[in-house]
């Protein structure tokens, strides 16, 4: 009995001997800006013991270790925090306030005014090489895909990208960070140039329309800025044909897969469709052109890339119509262009520092030659020859600072040579503009971050220097909720085609102010834009006619007297996430503003600035069909148009008016015959694509003759056009890639 007894004392001794060590208790609260913070997870290093956060931060567990002990806070968005304790017998209470933790992912990124489609962890609305090929309307070219994007205007008469107000040439066009001269095709007056590059040649874009990056200058609306592919895959062959252009070309990478190295040629001829298709224009000597170009890859055994792109296109075309004026029928414009460009750029970390460094050439020339007939016979011919050398060269130097925030600062240098030859005026132009620049991103937080940098530019012709400042910054809202805002000063030569006689010149300025609330989830993406922009010291010209025999006038820059303004909201929804397979967006901008520059007599609204723009597309894949169907609508409020003269050396409105709203509805079809077969090494695609389906007569302005009697309507080349097409690509199957970006 007696040995029973001392057994249970025993174990009653051992049990609350047990307790003794597990009745230590360790509890706290974790905070992060005085506010509990739950999830947390709290342990006692190198045991099992811990516990996680509730919703007010609080923790409690119990451990039976003793002695000195170190006690962790982890979680995902904050850093890990230790301290040491000593456990005894007796409880013990922790508190830990956390820091958090910045990185890339979660960091809230400056957006205010651009779309990027490069990185799709920080893109506002992606416009990827399949989106741009999907996008009905778009003929594949990058530069009429972002037609269908805010702050963009429609304007069919002439190349370029109109921002907000501005015109055409105050949006560049970069290539790996280096400026791409003339990347439109030379054209007539009236018929827009298309875009030189091939989409295919670029893997990503970032499209600022204001408050742009010290890293570029000379623009004073915006900035597209172009990444061109790395090495391919594996190699391959492509083929494409069409009623109107044939092209081929290959990719060979190595053996190795360190350098690759292809070419490409094409030839176009618009002739065969004029038999088909009721043309507005009458094409004396139908478009057509031949283009080639050629690629070197060379990634480095250091990590660095190396890339060459050289292209070359030659185009003419003549048209014809009636004429304005009453001694003569017609009015004949012929056209014969020439093009190089040259691109080399060179990417190398060195220790903490990243170089980017690049150079381009680029060559142009253009004949044109107006003249009129009279019973069939030429007579007062006009020839205007222009050519163009121009350099760039660029060189950035990049530092990281943390995970968020870097240093960057460089140097570039611009040089122009051209001449030309219209009637008294020869014109021999040259300019080198040297520019420095500094730039750092600031990451202060995850839901805070600033990007501010400066830029220095002198131009030799001006014998002027300017400092352009920029500031943007950004905050997170709520969890998909930011909001940023920018604010630069800009600056931009004269256009050369303006100087053609001597003038005390100086920059044209402008200064972007951009305010913006953004949301994007997993699929979808809504973005508010308001923006205001002021311009400054814009060139004022006037007519002159090179010799008194001649019809043709040209605008002659004489003062920077001109100013302006453009101010507006824009809207931008993409949805990829509620309806199955479809993707679609709607973009709304409006536009006010008004212009005093070139021969404007008094502050007008821009005739290429429509003050209501809405554009939306869609886009169905069908996998069991192999099938795409793409919708794009562009509607337009009616642009203002002048008819400006000068009289006594002044300019006076003689006509004007505005132009009848533009609308067009644009249908596409594609069709990828591959899917589903196993181990193809072929991909191949149709194109079925019609532009203004409904075959609205849109007119995009008026040309007037020299007395103001009689004015034509500038049209488009055809009011419908139907495109046809066929892509192969042997060695390679890219069917899966286009059905992933389709879906």
């Amino acid at each position: 009995m007696n040995t029973m007894i001392q057994r249970i004392l025993f174990l009653i001794f051992f049990f609350c001997f047990f307790l003794n060590f597990a009745q230590v208790k360790i509890s706290g609260k974790v905070t992060f800006k005085n506010k509990g913070v739950s999830e947390i997870n709290v342990t006692l290093k190198d045991t099992y013991d811990g516990a996680t956060t509730d919703s007010e931060g609080n923790f409690s567990f119990e451990t039976s270790e003793k002695g000195n002990h170190t006690i962790t806070f982890v979680h995902s968005k904050f850093n890990e925090i230790e301290k040491k304790i000593f456990i005894e017998d007796k409880n013990i209470l922790v508190n830990a306030e956390l820091k958090e933790q910045i990185n890339e992912i979660d960091a809230v990124v400056v957006s205010a005014g651009s779309i990027e489609a490069s990185d799709k962890k920080r893109a506002t609305a992606l416009l990827t090489p399949i989106d741009i090929y999907t996008t009905a309307g778009a003929d594949g070219q990058i530069s009429s895909a972002l037609n269908f994007l805010p702050g963009v205007q429609k304007v069919g008469e002439t190349e370029g990208l109109f921002v907000r107000g501005g015109t055409g040439s105050e949006t560049k066009i970069f290539m790996d960070g280096s400026l791409i001269n003339n990347y439109f095709s030379n054209s007539v007056p009236g018929i827009a140039g298309r875009d030189r590059f091939n989409t295919s040649l670029f893997k990503g874009n970032i499209f600022s329309s204001g408050g742009y990056s010290a890293l570029y200058g000379q623009a004073l609306s915006g900035a597209l800025m172009l990444e061109s592919v790395d090495l391919p895959d594996q190699s391959s062959y492509d083929f494409g044909v069409s009623p109107i252009f044939l092209n081929g070309g290959f990719q060979k990478l190595s053996e190795s897969k360190n350098y690759s190295y292809g070419a490409t040629a094409g030839y176009s001829m618009l002739s065969l469709m004029q038999e088909v298709f009721n043309f507005n224009t009458n094409f004396i000597d139908a478009p057509q052109g031949f283009n080639g170009d050629a690629n070197f890859r060379l990634r480095t055994k250091s990590g660095g890339f190396l890339k060459y792109y050289g292209m070359f296109d030659s185009n003419k075309l003549g048209v014809k119509t009636e004429s304005l004026e009453p001694d003569y029928d017609f009015a004949l414009v012929k056209l014969k262009g020439k093009n190089t460009y040259h691109n080399l750029s060179f990417k190398q970390k060195f220790g903490k520092y990243l170089l980017n460094a690049g150079a381009s050439y680029s060559y142009n020339q253009s004949d044109l030659n107006f003249s009129t007939e009279k019973n069939e016979v030429e007579s007062a011919s006009n020839q205007v020859l222009n050519d163009g050398n121009y350099i760039n060269f660029k060189a950035v130097l990049d530092r990281k600072i943390n995970k968020i925030s870097a240093l960057r600062g460089g140097f570039e240098l611009n040089n122009a040579s051209e001449k030309m030859n219209f009637g008294d005026i020869n014109k021999n132009f040259k300019d080198l503009i040297s520019s420095a620049f500094l730039e750092t991103d600031l990451g202060f937080s995850n839901h805070l971050s600033a990007k501010i940098g400066v830029r220095a530019e002198n131009s030799s012709y001006l014998n002027k220097t300017n400092i352009a400042p920029r500031f943007a910054l950004a905050y997170r809202l709520a969890k998909d909720w930011t909001t940023s805002f920018a604010y630069g000063l800009f600056f931009q030569n004269p256009e050369s085609k303006y100087i053609n006689s001597s003038a005390n010149l100086d920059f044209q300025k402008s200064q972007h102010f951009i305010f913006q609330v953004q949301r994007s989830t997993e699929g979808r993406s809504l973005r508010l834009e308001a923006f205001y922009k002021k311009y400054d010291e814009l060139i004022k010209t006037q007519n002159i006619i090179p010799n008194a025999d001649q019809n043709q006038q040209v605008q002659t820059a004489f003062n920077n007297n001109g100013n302006g303004f453009a101010k507006g909201i824009e809207l931008f929804w993409r949805d990829k996430k509620t309806f199955e397979n479809i993707d679609y967006w709607i973009s709304y901008s409006f536009l006010d503003s008004k212009r005093d520059f070139l021969n404007y007599p008094v502050s007008l609204k821009p005739n290429f600035a429509a003050e209501h723009t809405l554009s939306a597309v869609a886009k169905r894949f069908f996998p069991e069909w192999k099938t795409g169907f793409n919708l794009s609508y562009t509607y337009a409020k009616g642009r203002p148009y002048y008819d400006i003269i000068t009289q006594n050396n002044e300019n006076v409105i003689r006509n004007e008016g505005r132009l009848k709203d533009y609308n067009a509805l644009n249908f596409s079809i594609n069709y990828l015959p591959n899917l589903g077969k196993k181990d193809a090494k072929a991909f191949t695609i149709f194109v079925l694509s019609v532009s203004n389906i409904l075959g609205t007569k849109n007119v995009y302005g008026y040309n007037f003759s020299q007395n103001g009697s009689r004015s034509s309507a500038v049209v488009p080349p055809v009011n419908t056009f139907v495109f046809v097409g066929m892509f192969i690509s042997f060695g390679v199957d890219k069917t899966q890639d286009a059905i992933n970006n389709n879906l």
